[in-house]
């Protein structure tokens, strides 16, 4: 069993950036597609950025695209969301998951094993 865990949360202010991790243990993290989820108080978990198993092909929600980049370290068994330009809107906790399908998609249901999340905060 895929075991995930997130960190590099942190507090940053607007305009600012951090660089997540997924770290994975228990099983080659290649052989999962990987996805980046985040869940603001009051709001839905909604899908952020994705990379495919198959062929580390990508995908970003609207709100990630041009300020979000995830990247994948197989060596290092571990998944990592490069975000830039923060917003205040991004504030949330952000959790990783994985998915034994070969490609990605921002659809929560076709996760099964999820971390605990790490909480980001954009504030001034």
């Amino acid at each position: 069993q895929l075991h995930v865990v997130e960190s590099g949360g942190g507090l940053v202010q607007p305009g600012g950036s951090l660089r997540l991790s997924c770290a994975a243990s228990g099983f080659p993290l290649n052989y999962y597609s990987i996805g980046w989820f985040r869940q603001a108080p009051g709001k839905e978990r909604e899908g952020i950025s994705c990379i495919s198993s198959s062929d580390g092909s990508t995908n970003y929600a609207d709100s990630a695209k041009g300020r979000f980049t995830i990247s994948r370290d197989n060596a290092k068994n571990t998944v990592y969301l490069q975000m830039n330009s923060l917003k205040p809107e991004d504030t949330a906790v952000y959790y990783c998951a994985s998915t034994i399908r070969t490609m990605c998609s921002l659809k929560r249901y076709e996760y099964n094993n999820w971390g605990q999340g790490t909480q980001v905060t954009v504030s001034s």
